[in-house]
Parts: C-alpha cells; structure tokens; sequence
C-alpha cells in the first residue's frame, strides 16, 4: 500500500527500518549533537553546533550563562500571574478563597459559584506553568538544562492534582528545580525538600511528634535518593519520619506560638516552616549513624547522608543513562558515572559529561525512543524552528492524549522512561495524528484569543537545506522511498515527523 494512501499503517509497517549508525560526516555529526543535547534540532541549533563544534556545543550547554528568550517569547512569560505575583502572596490568597467557598454564611449558590471560581484560577495558574515550561522547552538557548529541568520534575515528581498544588508547581520549578538542575544534587535535594510544594503533596505537612506520617520519609530514600534495593530497612524509614517531625508550610503570615525554650529553633523561609511544636525531639539513627543535630538542622544532616551516598550516586546515574541513552544502561557506565558523582560531591554537569563523552554514548545516536513531550517538542521545533508559537494549547492537548500532561503523574514515581510505556499501537497511532497536524498545517498554534496576527504559517517547509545538508543522510532505504511517493508538501512533512528515524534521538 502506498505510502501516502495510509500514512498510520505504512508508518507502523516501516517500524524498525531506521538507518544504521552514523558516519562522522560534519553535517550529520551536528545534527545529531543538536538533536541529542537539545529537546530537537532545527536549523538555528545545528547551525550553531557546527559553528562551535560538538565539543564546545556540549561545554556550553553544560555549563550555561543566563537565558536570554526571544522578546515575544518572553512577553508571554512576563504576562502570566506567576510571573507577576509573588509566590507566598498567591498561595496564601489562594488557600483562603477555598477556605472561604466552603465556610462563612453565603447562600448555596453563592458558594458554588466561589468555588467554581476558585478551581478556575486554580487551573488557569497550573497552565500558565505549563505553558511556560514548554515556551523555554521551544526557545531556550539552554536547551541542556531546560531537558535537565523536565528530568528532575520528573524525578522529583508531585502532582498538580493534589491540594492547592496547581498554584505550586510553577515556582517549584522556577525555584527549585531549573536553577540547580546542572548543579550539586544536595542543593538540588535540598531546594526540593524544603519546597512547599513536596511538602504538602507528600503530607509532611500532617507530620507531627506522636502522628506520624512516612509518605515523604519512604518516597524521600526509595525515589528520591537511595533508590529501592539500596538495603535501608523500615526502621531507616520510620527514623527518617521523625527527623522530618515539623517540616511543613507556614500558611499562615503570623508565626506559630512557641515555649520560650522552643522559639530560637523556629525556621520560617517564605512558605517553608519549622515548627518546633510539631517537632519528635528524641535521638535518632539513620543508616546505622546517629543524627547529631538538633531541630531543624537534623533535615540538612540527613540529606548531606543521603545525597553523598554510594546507592545514590548509582540510582542518579542509572536512571541518567536511562533518560538520555538506552533502556538497559551498560553496568561499566553507570559505575564510571557513579565514580563521578560521588568524586565531584554529586556535580550534576560533571556527571553528565562523563555520560556525554563516553562510547557508549557516542555509539548510541538514534537508539533512544522519545516519550511524549520530547516528541511533541521535537516536532514543533523542527516544524517551525524560532517563529514564536502563540498557543500552546494544541501541544497541551498532545501531551494530555498521549498519556503525560505537565504535573499529571498521579503517583510519584514520575513518567516511566522507557520505551514500552509510549510505543504501544494506541500511542504510535496518536503520534501519526499529530504528525498529520503540525504537517499539514499551523496546527492552532498560531492562533490567538484576540486579533489574529497578520502572518499565520500556512504549514512547514520541511523541504528545505537543513533536510538535505543533515536529516536526509540519517534517513533508512523504506523511509525515503515513503517521502518519495507523497503526494503533496504537506504529506511530506508528514510523513517525515511520522518517520521511525523521527520516533528516535
């Protein structure tokens, strides 16, 4: 059957024909630098991959400056409510409209319509961060970093769905997240942990001397550190619960009262408190060690434990090389990564170049399947390169089919990595749709709520010199014969986001 007479069954059909390894031509070889270490090539990043080098690519996205948006990039961004109120004003104002809908002496009605209200704003905030993040996804200069950003959500995953956490997530991202994503991972630990954010989404709020509650104990050493066969015992988690007595969220801007004894070990850091109140005061040991310290430093303790740890630096570099290279990572990488971490106190950057520069990852160009966002991303960034995208909406919706919206992981383990939570018939037949979308046309993402621009893409131009210098030579014998017989440009480009190849990075 002819390609362009069944764009879904050809594509399924030509599964597994995607071109050999490559050659180290200095096209291709900058292509697929910028495919790899960015969320997509296009022809910008190639361009300033072969301009720099490969090398001095790497260094700099390792290693990034300041990021400098596009000016209408950044009017989106600078337009939002989360970028215009600060976070512990927004929350706290929050918090109290749901309060107040369901309280006080107001009419049925009235609450019904104080709530519905509330849970719009709600989900107008949780969009807003969404639609930021995938803005920086597109444009970034720091592509390394914004990649590192969606990988550290993910594994420090909470759920918008929870609470008030959809007024959270986008300063949980902003500040604790995207700032120490390619830093030392106890800063990165820590910034997390005493996020309000994980805080309530993993009930530390309700953790208190004589109620104790080990949601964020167990996840904080099986998903976050440790990793689950790393040999702590229950006992390990029931200590770390009691070191996390008192950890929570000041949602209130007066202070709690105190004992006199107790007030000098009050902490309260925006939305962050220590409450000595709430606090287990008892000795404590955890992986066969004494916590030493007192109060709320007993938390910074057990984190610098944690995060200098052997069975950390090897669960961090076994689900690295699972994001970025191959679903069974090679055990001699992980060790030589894991020797990094622990050499350069768990440099996420020094890390990573070991992953980087290593052969392993230099012969595993276009072996990795992209899950969702990467090819929703990938897609619109080849589509369109650096023309601004004015609605995100349609790639919201992508996401949300496909099974991984931005903040929607339930559970917090995160998003499986691997290749058989996103390949099934369901989800490649979702792809081709999108394929079809963006190829055929602007896909709605040019389409704005006001006055529409004057120029709108009418559909890509995918036929063009970065296809024929760089993406052509990657392409298998089956999908180029499948280019060949579309029908129309459009098909084409189709066709081409439909390609295995394109499946892969």
């Amino acid at each position: 059957m002819p390609w362009r007479l069944c764009l879904g069954a050809a594509a399924v059909l030509l599964w597994g024909c995607a071109a050999a390894p490559p050659s180290a031509t200095t096209p291709r070889a900058a292509f697929e630098a910028a495919n790899r270490l960015s969320w997509g090539a296009n022809r910008r990043e190639v361009a300033e991959t072969r301009a720099e080098g490969a090398s001095a690519y790497l260094a700099r996205q390792l290693h990034p400056g300041p990021a400098v948006l596009p000016p209408a990039v950044q009017q989106q961004i600078d337009a939002m409510t989360i970028s215009q109120r600060p976070f512990e004003e927004l929350v706290r104002e929050m918090d109290q409209r749901n309060r107040d809908s369901n309280s006080g002496t107001a009419s049925a009605g009235e609450k019904a319509a104080a709530r519905q209200a509330y849970q719009q704003d709600m989900n107008r905030l949780a969009r807003e961060a969404a639609t930021r993040h995938l803005l920086r996804a597109l444009y970034s200069p720091n592509q390394l970093q914004e990649q590192m950003t969606w990988f550290w959500l993910n594994h420090f995953s909470v759920s918008q769905a929870k609470g008030n956490l959809r007024a959270m997530v986008g300063d949980y991202e902003e500040q604790a997240i995207r700032p120490h994503a390619l830093g030392k991972f106890r800063t990165l630990l820590g910034a997390v942990a005493h996020h309000p954010a994980m805080l309530r989404y993993l009930d530390n709020a309700q953790n208190a001397a004589g109620r104790i509650n080990e949601n964020y104990a167990r996840e904080l050493l099986e998903l976050h550190t440790l990793g689950v066969n790393a040999g702590y015992t229950q006992q390990d988690v029931q200590e770390m619960a009691r070191v996390l007595t008192g950890n929570g969220i000041a949602d209130q801007p007066a202070s709690p009262k105190l004992r006199p004894e107790l007030q000098a070990d009050l902490v309260r850091r925006g939305l962050y408190e220590f409450n000595p109140n709430r606090h287990d005061y008892g000795p404590k040991r955890l992986l066969g060690q004494p916590i030493t310290r007192r109060g709320a430093a007993e938390f910074d303790e057990a984190l610098d434990r944690l995060a200098r740890h052997p069975a950390t630096a090897r669960f961090i570099s076994e689900k690295l090389v699972r994001y970025w290279l191959s679903d069974q990572p090679e055990p001699a990488l992980i060790d030589r990564m894991a020797r990094t971490f622990l050499q350069s106190d768990g440099d996420i950057a020094a890390t990573l170049q070991t992953l980087m520069t290593s052969r392993e990852f230099a012969e595993g160009a276009g072996r990795k399947f992209k899950d969702p966002l990467r090819y929703v991303v990938s897609a619109v960034r080849l589509a369109y390169d650096d023309r601004t995208v004015l609605n995100v909406g349609p790639m919201l919706g992508w996401l949300g089919r496909m099974g991984e919206p931005l903040y929607g992981r339930a559970t917090p383990d995160g998003y499986p990595l691997d290749a058989a939570a996103w390949a099934s018939p369901g989800q490649m037949a979702t792809r081709f749709e999108i394929a079809r979308a963006i190829g055929a046309g602007s896909a709605g993402l040019f389409r704005t709520e006001g006055p529409q621009p004057v120029e709108r893409p009418a559909f890509p131009q995918l036929t063009n010199a970065l296809y024929y210098q760089s993406i052509d030579a990657t392409l298998g014998a089956a999908t180029k014969t499948a280019l060949a017989q579309a029908a129309s440009a459009q098909e084409w480009n189709g066709f081409l986001l439909s390609a295995p190849e394109f499946m892969n990075r």
